[in-house]
């Protein structure tokens, strides 16, 4: 039986879609605009579009009314990956209300000290005011008893006290609560009582409990990464119990034509489909709620792992992207929704380091350019390197994730003018509604997507024609800039994708040359629709060896979904200068029994688990750890002295400088972590037939590079490997375009990778 694999990446403009054959290695892609008022309206809309054009494509179709609704094949889906960013934009536009927080007596003004951290350095320090807190000081409940470092009891947990602060939240109707207590990361006794206590006398409320989002220590991070998770637990179990049940219509409406079809009556199978269409738009005004965690169990069930089809339980297995580079069923992620919050960029990343990998490059920048934002990120021998000092917003989240650089660069980034007089663009971005000038829906500002039509660098119109660019609007809102600023249209045009390229190199250079690596060893994946469109200009700025564009650049994040292993992260804190290989032997065993029952649950069987080790040291007197990875097997003397060792390198390879052969500098053990890891199959990257190194181009455009000139477009569809175009020039496909500037080439590999290079 034909089996698909369906990835799904919500950005703020476009919804991108990719469906894998797991047969023939087929790939279909496709993007529709995406809805921010509901993003499962966009997400169900691309889900039918992508299967229709697989279905033409196997039919041989040429368009929509040569497939009918029992035609798109969803009983062939064998799970669905997304990649989502309602968490992120929850944080980023700072929509937390009616949040709690509890936690130890005393220490009732954790998150109103803070860090000392000025942004911008000292230098603003008279200036700066220190934002609103994640949860106001009249909103914190403290609750008597106390743990020392070791978890050990000091004073006992104070009953009285905690049935009084979950009944002060249950009476003002907070539902949202985070609880932190001191050292609960050695022992989280006293938190799981807590929370019991919260569940019995406040049923409506959902708790997060530190010692579940991150068992270590730092109290003032635990808080805030403990209260993230709880402020994005409602709009997350909403956001995900209304795909779920939409997705679970679905399967019913396939399961129940299925068994019309056994029985010989077609008839009743076409309308059981049209039954379960309609039944599916009744079911987009599901919202589910914080209370109805059962509804999010639609996704799948620890029953049902991730090569399950959807026939016999009406249900289609559905997973979410993980910000550390893994995924997690629909049932399981509401519980840990903070995993989520760099979803999308976290698969972009992962997509552009299997496409590499595949074409021989191993280590790469990987840049992700979009509507709103440009994602940076590097990848060293086919691994995204992590992080758990990420940020989302103004808020700390020490999970591990991916480690991501955003910049406020994308194609609907906005133009301006400073009080100086000076141009500026970005981050003000005008999204996907109204969008740029071009787009006609009420923009009113210049953006970088409008200078690239101005000088004919994109074509005009999206989506190979189904979205009509408006070029005059264009035009005139560029010219109205020159005015202004006292340039010609061109210089001005030019001088926005110049600053946007300047704003873009800028980011890769914080993730490379501040993490003490050379941007110039590095070639450079851009995919996204925007990615390709300056990365002629980014060669020359930052002196790259060469850009890499995969074929359909603009679905790499979702194509990147179904490249993921299941992937859960333990950490436990463990601080000593002296770790016995007994002890370590304990910590590791009791981490790697959690992560095998979370694989469990997933439906992995207990061969195929893996489990990843790593350590976190320091040397005696510093403030912060380095990360090294720990080998397998049981620790004893050898075992330490490699972690030992590999942490000597890495601390000289980030600082320049290394304590090795000083007895004075000890090394100080802080954190153990074991990732649990469900692989899966990965989809292979097919090769391209060799064909003529000189193609013929589609047509001809008036292009300005260095000025306006005659220049050549490629349909990038049309080439085959081994074809070399010749800037200046341009090669279009579905979801983005390639400018290839004056003194540039670019190469299609046997993969179908574009490699642009200085001629």
């Amino acid at each position: 039986m034909r089996s698909v694999r369906i990835g799904v990446d919500t950005g703020g403009t476009f919804t991108d879609v990719v469906v894998v054959d797991e047969q023939t290695g087929e790939i279909t892609t496709t993007k529709t605009p995406s809805t921010p008022a509901n993003p499962a309206d966009g997400f169900m809309e691309g889900v039918r579009k992508v299967l229709r054009k697989a279905a033409r494509s196997r039919g041989g179709g040429s368009g929509p009314q040569d497939v009918g609704p029992e035609d798109v094949g969803m009983e062939a889906v064998s799970a669905v990956v997304h990649g989502t960013t309602v968490a992120t934009n929850q944080l980023l536009e700072d929509r937390i209300a009616d949040l709690g927080f509890v936690t130890t007596e005393g220490f009732e003004f954790v998150l109103e000290i803070a860090r000392q951290s000025v942004p911008d350095g000292y230098g603003n320090s008279y200036f700066w005011v220190k934002p609103p807190r994640i949860v106001p000081v009249h909103r914190i409940r403290t609750v008597g008893g106390r743990l020392d470092h070791t978890g050990a009891e000091v004073r006992p947990f104070d009953e009285e006290q905690a049935v009084a602060a979950a009944r002060w939240f249950r009476e003002r109707g907070i539902i949202a609560i985070g609880v932190c207590f001191l050292h609960s990361y050695a022992n989280p006794a006293h938190e799981v009582r807590m929370r019991e206590v919260i569940e019995r006398e406040h049923p409506d409320a959902v708790v997060s409990i530190s010692s579940d989002v991150l068992r270590e220590y730092r109290e003032y991070e635990r808080s805030v990464t403990t209260l993230v998770d709880a402020a994005v637990k409602p709009t997350m179990r909403r956001y995900i119990a209304n795909l779920a049940e939409r997705l679970e219509v679905v399967g019913r409406a396939v399961e129940a034509a299925g068994r019309a079809e056994v029985t010989g009556r077609p008839e009743k199978a076409a309308a059981a489909h049209a039954t379960g269409s309609a039944e599916e738009a009744a079911a987009s005004g599901t919202t589910g709620s914080a209370e109805e965690p059962a509804a999010v169990g639609a996704g799948g069930t620890a029953a049902e792992p991730a090569a399950a089809g959807a026939g016999g339980s009406g249900r289609l297995p559905f997973s979410v992207m993980k910000s550390n580079g893994g995924v997690l069923s629909a049932a399981e992620v509401v519980h840990q929704p903070i995993t989520t919050v760099l979803s999308g960029p976290a698969a972009g990343a992962l997509g552009a380091a299997l496409i590499a990998a595949t074409a021989g490059h191993p280590s790469v920048i990987t840049l992700d350019g979009g509507g709103t934002s440009t994602d940076v990120a590097v990848v060293v021998d086919g691994e995204p390197s992590l992080t758990t000092e990420g940020s989302i917003g103004r808020y700390p989240c020490k999970i591990p994730m991916i480690d991501i650089v955003t910049v406020g660069a994308g194609g609907g980034s906005i133009a301006w003018i400073s009080p100086e007089g000076t141009l500026k663009v970005g981050p003000r971005s005008a999204g996907a509604d109204p969008g740029p000038l071009c787009y006609g829906r009420g923009g009113t500002e210049v953006t970088v997507t409008d200078a690239h039509v101005f000088l004919g660098r994109v074509p005009p119109h999206l989506l190979g024609g189904e979205i009509p660019l408006d070029a005059e609007a264009a035009r005139h809102g560029i010219e109205a800039l020159a005015g202004k600023l006292g340039l010609t249209p061109e210089r001005t045009a030019t001088g926005i994708l110049e600053i946007s390229a300047f704003n873009q190199s800028n980011a890769i250079r914080q993730i490379t040359v501040k993490r003490g690596l050379d941007v110039r060893d590095f070639p450079m994946v851009a995919f996204g629709g925007s990615g390709p469109l300056l990365v002629c200009r980014l060669i020359d700025i930052l002196g790259l060896p060469s850009v890499i564009v995969p074929p359909d650049p603009g679905n790499v994040s979702a194509f990147g979904l179904l490249t993921v292993d299941v992937k859960n992260d333990y950490v436990r804190t463990f601080v000593t200068r002296d770790l016995s290989p007994e002890a370590a032997a304990e910590i590791f065993g009791d981490l790697e029994e959690q992560a095998a029952a979370a694989l469990d649950r997933e439906g992995f069987p207990a061969e195929a688990h893996v489990y990843a080790r790593s350590a976190d040291l320091r040397y005696y007197g510093q403030a912060y750890e380095v990360r090294v990875p720990a080998p397998a097997g049981p620790p004893d003397e050898a075992w330490r002295a490699e972690v030992l060792d590999r942490f000597h390198i890495e601390h000289h390879k980030l600082y320049g400088y290394g304590y090795r052969d000083d007895p004075r500098h000890g090394v100080e053990w802080v954190n153990l972590r074991v990732s649990g890891i469900g692989p899966i199959t990965r989809p292979a990257v097919a090769r391209r037939p060799h064909g003529t190194g000189r193609p013929e181009p589609a047509g001809f455009r008036e292009v300005c590079y260095d000025g306006w000139g005659r220049a050549p477009v490629h349909r990038r569809a049309d080439l085959s490997a081994g074809a070399r175009i010749d800037g200046p020039a341009v090669v279009e496909e579905y979801g983005s375009t390639l400018p290839v500037h004056p003194g540039f080439t670019a190469t299609m590999d046997e993969f179908g990778n574009l490699e642009v290079r200085r001629a």
